[in-house]
């Protein structure tokens, strides 16, 4: 029994999983009934793959030791520039190559630049967040360019299947989460990942290729955000260049939730999509529940804290825990 204890306390996204059980049976009583309704679970898995592929590369980029400020510019300029291409007669894979291209040169520059001057990564993002983001306004002119939607295959992104439950997004997404866990779980590059954000100067010693490690995070994390982007702008069909903007908030607020370590190192792929699905149960409830949607913010502000707070006291505890061999 208190090796199982001991176990649970050690996973602090499985902490996650028992708070998101309660908020649904809470919003499912609010909601009298709506919530967990077939429509709106259809809802709700319709967006996550938006924001859950943006917490899953930012999660694998904190544990690595590192953060990532601009993922909400980027979400903003791959779709608006996949829609200017197509405007300009450039055919769909090819303006999408160049999109992601695009992405992993921005996660590249904010390597470079973080790791050849001995900068904060944290100072380094939130330059590109503004740098980014008035790139992706002036791009546009200020207004969003039509898509053309003639142009996109929209069922391959944003088209139902399995009845109607799923958008093909989410199958999608399915697909990075176990590709995701995979590499984190049983490959030498998630372990490196671990390492490197646990104590570099071991991982170095140990003959880790840290630099590579931080680099290859940094341009996954902004290729996801631009994916994720991209997705949303096909769902609503229209590239507005103010979107994401906070996204890379709530990112780390999905991260924290799911008991990724602000200080690198720990964290799993699934607490990252348990985190970025409460911010999606959270928004979707208040709504069903007549709350008022203003109380969001707060909402994810004070869950994020008390995730800090409550992952650190779930560790101390299952220290303290003795268990006999």
């Amino acid at each position: 029994m208190k090796r199982a204890l001991k176990i649970y306390l050690e996973k602090p996204e499985l902490a996650g999983v028992l708070l998101l059980i309660v908020l649904m049976a809470f919003f499912e009583v609010r909601s009298h009934g709506v919530f967990l309704s077939l429509q709106n679970i259809r809802g709700v898995l319709g967006l996550l793959p938006e924001v859950g592929a943006v917490t899953i590369g930012f999660a694998m980029l904190m544990i690595c030791g590192e953060f990532d400020l601009s993922v909400g510019s980027v979400f903003a300029i791959m779709p608006m520039s996949i829609a200017l291409m197509l405007i300009a007669g450039i055919p769909f894979w090819p303006a999408f190559a160049v999109g992601i291209a695009m992405c992993a040169v921005i996660g590249f520059l904010n390597a470079l630049i973080t790791l050849r001057f001995d900068i904060p990564s944290f100072i380094t993002t939130l330059g590109m967040l503004f740098v980014v983001r008035s790139l992706t306004i002036v791009m546009s002119g200020g207004f969003p360019p039509l898509l053309a939607t003639d142009k996109v295959p929209m069922a391959l992104f944003t088209g139902f299947v399995g009845g109607g439950l799923f958008r093909a997004s989410f199958i999608w997404f399915v697909a990075l989460v176990v590709l995701a866990s995979a590499i984190m779980s049983i490959t030498n590059f998630g372990n490196w990942i671990r390492a490197t954000g646990g104590f570099i100067e071991a991982a170095r010693s140990m003959g880790i290729p840290v630099v590579r490690v931080k680099f290859s995070c940094f341009m996954i994390c902004s290729i996801l955000a631009g994916l994720a982007g991209t997705v949303q702008v096909f769902r609503l069909q229209s590239p507005f260049p103010n979107l994401g903007e906070s996204l890379e908030l709530q990112a780390i607020a999905g991260s924290v939730i799911g008991g990724v370590a602000l200080t690198g190192g720990v964290g799993t792929v699934f607490g990252a999509v348990i985190g970025a699905l409460l911010i999606r149960v959270i928004d979707n409830g208040l709504v069903l529940s007549r709350i008022d949607a203003n109380w969001f913010k707060f909402a994810i502000g004070a869950l994020t804290v008390f995730a800090v707070v409550g992952n650190s006291w779930l560790r101390r505890t299952a220290r303290r825990i003795k268990v006999e061999v």
